[in-house]
């Protein structure tokens, strides 16, 4: 008996679900939508090109990871040079590689904590997961089983595993049931949320907190002055872990090698990825302070069974070390604090526009234009279409729920920034009904 798609759960496809020509399913896209997909197909610098030949500014590094840019024949070759030796081969076990050991000791040495060792994984959802789950087992080894709890922010956002998921604070979290226990959400400014929520779980239960340096994905939020210092302090003197997703922030988009140093922060855990290859494969890791890593390099049995299959890839290591080397050499790592209050101050001439509220950012090369609240409210898709309007002016942003996300490559340029607040305003012109 032959059974047709739909019939076992009463459902009937979707119109268009037989069309080989839309087999690829988009991650966070209604598959439903009628627009045609935009393919691209070349990228060079900080411009992309589509298979019809129009030409875009890169104004968000794709999803926040192109920090060197596009079309870097250094980091082809080396993936080629490494490809011509060896793909990969697994570091389970005794096993291991040189890209993974030269990855592992550079990033450690560039880390703000001392004697630091590094977890590698293949992106930023598993470097939470990872993240987490030895935070947990971190207590459970030292004799603290009952710390399993972790607490995040609102509006942070750390991927879409089971972990990551359950520790959102954006509504991504909806439908998927709870997929993982002991775990809840503070203010994202207050520090004093952060104390009060440790106190009423009881620090004794609390695993993990679990902090952007500066909110990304939820809308660019910088933190408050002193804030990360004091969650930092909070931390401490309750023995709860600091876990840092520096997987946006990081390698130069702050101005530094891992977001936190701007503050002078020393966390336990750091989550990377994204900038360590800037995207040219997938890559990321966990970084654990010597503290954390004790028990599991010093005391016999005690391992910690977590890994993917690509743990350390080969090709993928040689990318990144490529990588950081165009990030030391050209010393694009510090570019953004270089030039942030440029950046910032040009994108916040916008504010001008009447469908403007305000501009948020001024760290790093990081921004978000935040639309007029009332326009918003009377025009629920206004969001969207400035953030397509952009587009066909020729510039690639993100789109936010109140507005859109800038945050070009590191290698922009006067001309680009300028072409950035040229294709935002001519897009609000675009859309605003005045």
């Amino acid at each position: 008996m032959t059974i047709e798609p739909g019939e076992a759960t009463g459902m009937r496809p979707a119109a268009g679900l037989g069309d080989p020509s839309r087999a690829l399913w988009h991650p966070f896209t209604d598959m439903t939508s009628t627009s045609p997909p935009v393919e691209m197909v070349r990228g060079e610098g900080v411009w992309l090109w589509d298979a019809e030949g129009n030409r875009y500014l890169d104004g968000s590094s794709s999803l926040w990871f192109a920090n060197v840019g596009h079309g870097r024949t250094e980091i082809a070759d080396a993936i080629r040079e490494q490809l011509s030796r060896l793909e990969t081969f697994h570091i389970f076990g005794d096993f291991t590689n040189p890209p993974a050991e030269q990855l592992a000791g550079r990033l450690a040495s560039l880390a703000p904590m001392a004697d630091a060792k590094v977890f590698l994984t293949s992106g930023g959802g598993d470097s939470i997961e990872a993240a987490v789950k030895l935070a947990r087992l971190f207590h459970a080894v030292r004799g603290e089983p009952s710390r399993q709890y972790v607490i995040s922010r609102s509006g942070g956002y750390h991927g879409t595993h089971g972990i990551g998921t359950s520790i959102l604070g954006m509504p991504f979290r909806e439908g998927f049931g709870e997929l993982v226990h002991a775990t809840s959400r503070v203010e994202w400014d207050s520090a004093e949320a952060l104390e009060g929520e440790i106190t009423r779980l009881g620090s004794e239960r609390v695993a993990a907190f679990v902090f952007e340096p500066v909110i990304g994905s939820g809308g660019v939020l910088v933190p408050p002055e002193g804030y990360l210092e004091q969650v930092i302090a909070t931390c401490r003197r309750h023995g709860v872990l600091a876990i840092a997703d520096a997987v946006i922030c990081g390698f130069g988009r702050l101005g530094s090698w891992f977001g936190v140093e701007r503050w002078g922060l020393e966390p336990d855990l750091i989550a990377f990825a994204k900038g360590v290859s800037s995207g040219y494969l997938p890559m990321g890791g966990v970084i654990a302070s010597a503290a954390v890593a004790e028990p599991f390099f010093e005391r016999p049995g005690q391992m910690f069974a977590h890994g993917a299959t690509y743990s350390g890839h080969a090709t993928c290591c040689a990318a990144a070390l490529a990588n950081l080397d165009i990030l030391a050499r050209d010393d694009l790592v510090h570019r953004a604090a270089r030039i942030e209050r440029d950046f910032h101050d040009r994108l916040s001439t916008l504010r001008s526009h009447a469908l403007v509220d305000t501009v948020r950012g001024g760290i790093g090369l990081m921004a978000a234009v935040v639309l007029d609240g009332e326009a918003l409210e009377e025009r629920p898709s206004l969001a969207r279409d400035f953030w397509l309007a952009s587009r066909r002016r020729g510039l690639l942003t993100r789109s936010l729920g109140d507005g859109a996300a800038v945050a070009p490559p590191l290698i922009v340029d006067d001309a680009d920034m300028e072409t950035i607040v040229g294709c935002l305003g001519a897009a609000l012109d675009d859309v605003d009904p005045g």
